[in-house]
């Protein structure tokens, strides 16, 4: 069994398909179906279950999983550590980020990061926050910028960067646009819309609504602002987001303050106990210019986000 097979099988089993996952790793398509073959040939069992559309885990390939996980990191870490003492920076930066979290241009900050450690491989995955707190547990993600919905599981730390209120956005017409502030027993009667579980305006709203002994079940999910902002636009029901969200279409939406009790909206940078060189690295690149960015604004000004009611 080689490192190359088993991260061929790591990248399969993560992507749930042979063509995208070839992509990632460049190889040809037949080329990773036989180092598969290969491996559950010596294995003796099969580990992906193959359909037309999609691939899924055995058992077998389920219980490969975690070790393969973890055999893969420490040779990584290994790999990293001899870089090092050469004074190099090499290896894979796998980085995670929910979209629209704000407090940080990603774009910017890998474009600097690649171009000063060009031996590092950078990847990017955009999912939501707790996938992504899952994946930095699991060594499958190495940096996520996400936010923070609850517990944070073991052997990941969280850096918050920022922390702004969550508002209702509705349209001007909605009846509960004219309200200074709205609380979460009307708006339990109310159409929402929102983002799919495992985002984090839909596990802070989730919170919320549990605390007040509600169940919150959106009518309408979205994985995207701008579609979420549409819905809106077009009074199909209200959204519980973060008060930035408004800034995108400050003149035709209106948002309406929750009560204090809602959790706030905290982005945050996640990464294992002990990071990997790269992952230090880039952790550090994005705190040292997060907080340059705030201290070049201005004091007196809140963080970029004005909330207003209803005339």
């Amino acid at each position: 069994m080689e490192l190359r097979q088993l991260e061929h099988f790591v990248t399969v089993a993560d992507e749930r398909h042979f063509t995208r996952a070839a992509e990632l790793l460049h190889i040809s398509q037949s080329g990773l179906s036989a180092s598969i073959r290969a491996l559950e040939i010596e294995l003796g069992t099969s580990l992906f279950i193959r359909s037309t559309r999609r691939v899924e885990l055995t058992a077998a390939g389920q219980a490969l999983l975690a070790d393969a996980l973890r055999t893969l990191a420490s040779a990584a870490a290994a790999q990293n550590a001899v870089a090092a003492v050469r004074g190099l920076m090499r290896g894979r930066l796998t980085v995670g980020a929910e979209p629209c979290l704000g407090s940080v241009d990603l774009p910017a900050e890998l474009a600097r990061f690649r171009t000063a450690n060009q031996g590092v491989e950078v990847r990017l995955r955009q999912v939501g926050s707790v996938e992504l707190i899952e994946g930095v547990a699991s060594g499958t993600t190495d940096v996520a910028l996400v936010v923070v919905t609850g517990d944070t599981p073991p052997g990941v730390r969280l850096h918050p960067l920022s922390s702004q209120k969550m508002v209702v956005l509705c349209h001007p017409d909605h009846p509960v646009a004219g309200l200074a502030e709205v609380d979460l027993e009307t708006l339990r009667a109310e159409p929402l819309i929102g983002f799919q579980a495992g985002w984090g305006a839909h596990m802070l709203a989730r919170r919320a609504f549990a605390a007040a002994g509600f169940e919150y079940r959106a009518a309408m999910e979205v994985n995207d602002v701008h579609p979420l902002l549409e819905l809106v636009g077009y009074n199909l029901g209200v959204a519980i987001v973060p008060t930035s969200f408004a800034l995108k279409r400050p003149d035709d939406l209106v948002a309406v303050p929750l009560p204090a009790s809602v959790p706030e909206w905290t982005v945050a940078v996640a990464v294992a106990d002990e990071p990997s060189p790269a992952a230090s690295a880039f952790l550090e690149q994005l705190l040292e210019d997060v907080a340059a960015a705030q201290a070049a604004s201005v004091p007196a000004a809140a963080p970029a986000v004005s909330v207003s009611s209803a005339a």
